[in-house]
């Protein structure tokens, strides 16, 4: 079949058009090559460097600002008919023998509210609910607002709970980098749980230095980043031992950097939204989960940082020790 004017090109039908050209757009050019490997040991000392300043910053306070669940005490949600101060809820509240009286709110208009006390009387913590509930009816009157939840934690329960969160939060850290040395190397893993150690450290040091309520929550967060930590970290790994079967005559720190390269793109991507999420839940989430978003929004750009700079130098550790040998 020639070709004509009506047809230029050789069998072709008539109605069929070109290929149209797809571009898509690329947040990360290809070629790009960042030196994540060589200044690895300034930001392994900057990295540490934030961790202590944040230890003496739980360390000069005392600990944590542990919430109810781990200090224990009462919490009592109530609701008003129409808005309400809470420096007005406070003055009813301002009783002796009561402790610090926390007063969030938690509603839209100013109606809803949740009042903690830490630890409590030596009466026990019904006396404390009690107390509360006397206080409001003396300030606003009977009737005026309505009890939606009353919670006690005891000091013994919070010291248990305490105890049972970081062991969770130690045993999820240790399992992620045993999982990892299993699958790839030992180094491997063990640079893993270095960097799952530091983005743990470095959230406690940010909600510390952020006075940040610690409670059940923020341990959900916590368990939480270190399971986004090692998700980045595995997939940095697998590359890397891709690259390793493909590039034998190269040295390992620069298929490392190569590797992070090559996942750069998808790890700002997948971070990118997480943090975007994260950051409206922060803003508009309310005070009831301030704590649990400000430790996930930290934690995210924590874990996204350790995947490159604090696991690659630890699994180059043992490689430098061998060329000196």
């Amino acid at each position: 079949m020639k070709a004509t004017k009506a047809n230029p090109v050789p069998n072709r039908p008539p109605d069929d058009k070109a290929p149209v050209e797809h571009r898509f757009f690329e947040l990360i050019p290809p070629g790009i090559n960042f030196d994540f490997v060589g200044p690895r040991l300034k930001m392994l000392i900057f990295s540490w460097a934030l961790i202590l300043i944040g230890l003496a910053s739980v360390w000069l306070k005392g600990g944590l600002n542990y919430g109810i669940d781990f200090a224990g005490g009462t919490m009592v949600h109530v609701r008003f008919p129409q808005a309400t101060s809470i420096s007005d809820i406070r003055g009813a509240l301002e009783k002796p023998g009561m402790g610090e009286v926390l007063v969030q709110d938690v509603g839209q208009e100013g109606k809803e509210f949740q009042i903690r006390v830490r630890g409590g009387e030596e009466g026990g913590s019904s006396t404390v609910a009690d107390t509360i509930k006397n206080g409001l009816k003396e300030k606003f009157g009977e009737g005026s607002y309505d009890i939606l939840r009353v919670e006690t934690v005891g000091p013994k329960v919070g010291k248990d709970l305490w105890r049972s969160a970081a062991l969770a939060v130690l045993f999820a850290t240790l399992v992620m980098g045993a999982y990892i040395a299993m699958r790839f190397e030992l180094r491997f893993g063990v640079g893993a749980a270095i960097a799952l150690i530091h983005d743990v450290l470095m959230t406690i040091g940010a909600l510390s230095l952020a006075n940040m309520e610690f409670d059940l929550t923020t341990v959900a967060a916590l368990l939480t980043v270190v399971g986004y930590s090692v998700h980045d970290t595995v997939i940095v790994s697998d590359r890397i031992r891709e690259n390793m079967r493909k590039m034998r005559r190269e040295s390992l720190a620069s298929i490392i950097n190569l590797s992070i390269n090559e996942t750069l793109a998808r790890t700002l991507i997948t971070s990118g939204t997480a943090i975007l999420v994260t950051a409206a839940l922060f803003l508009l989430g309310g005070a009831v989960i301030h704590s649990f978003a400000f430790a996930l929004l930290v934690g995210f750009f924590v874990g996204t940082y350790s995947s490159s700079y604090v696991a690659a130098p630890v699994v180059l550790y043992p490689e430098g020790r061998q060329k000196k040998r």
